[in-house]
């Protein structure tokens, strides 16, 4: 016979570990550095990723 494995629920502390803090307006932006140009319009952006949450917002330079 095989042995069984207990499977362990994810704790609801572990399971939205940061994203309170990015619903409130509080986002982690990193700079992404392969998309700088903005192909239609020609013109330099800045491309910025959450770290926690992963949302994504351009600026134009």
């Amino acid at each position: 016979m095989g042995e069984v494995v207990p499977f362990k629920k994810p704790k609801l502390s572990e399971k939205h570990r940061g994203k309170t803090l990015c619903r409130s307006g509080f986002h982690q932006w990193q700079i992404i550095k392969e998309r700088q140009v903005d192909v239609q319009q020609g013109k330099l952006l800045t491309v910025y990723r959450c770290q926690r949450c992963g949302k994504i917002k351009t600026m134009a330079c």
